[in-house]
């Protein structure tokens, strides 16, 4: 019987832009490919089921947590970190410069897996009420700074985003 510890599975998957390709464990979650292989320490790893949000990053657009997805999963997929979530030139997103503006942030741990999640959620939900923000939310913990800089952050955003000039296709 082949040692199952041997067997590696060839994955493709575009991480922040970039093309990796790379052989993996099949059990291998996709947090451990974007810290280990790919050197993205953004995607934190807090409870490791899937509860605290702290790994969360885009597949293809959609907020999940990175803990409970395996690498082969997001084979052939897009993966935005919160790495990727900045412009190419480093300049922070309007939901990074609101965290830091509104003190959204403590120790920092729950943050990366906020910004990811927020940035899918005003993507959705441009004009949030206070009741959509909190409930969009709900599926990060942090555990420092009593949620309400980070709510104004979310709301500042969120308006930032409604109060600026629309592109025209």
């Amino acid at each position: 019987m082949p040692d199952a510890h041997a067997q590696q599975v060839a994955v493709e998957v575009t991480v922040n832009g970039t093309r990796r390709r790379a052989a993996v464990p099949p059990r291998l979650t996709l947090a451990d490919y974007l810290r280990e292989r790919c050197g993205l320490t953004g995607t934190h790893l807090g409870c490791e089921h899937g509860v605290c949000g702290a790994c969360t990053v885009l597949i293809d657009g959609d907020a999940v947590r990175a803990c409970l997805v395996l690498a082969v999963q997001a084979d052939g997929a897009e993966v935005t970190t919160v790495e990727g979530i900045a412009a190419p030139d480093g300049e922070l997103s309007p939901v990074q410069a609101a965290f830091r503006d509104h003190h959204g942030l403590q120790c920092g741990f729950c943050t990366p897996g906020f910004v990811v999640s927020v940035t899918a959620f005003l993507r959705d939900h441009p004009d949030p009420t206070d009741e959509e923000i909190r409930d969009g939310l709900s599926g990060n913990l942090c555990r420092c700074t009593g949620y309400q800089g980070i709510l104004k952050a979310v709301r500042a955003a969120a308006d930032g985003a409604a109060a600026a000039p629309k592109e025209h296709a």
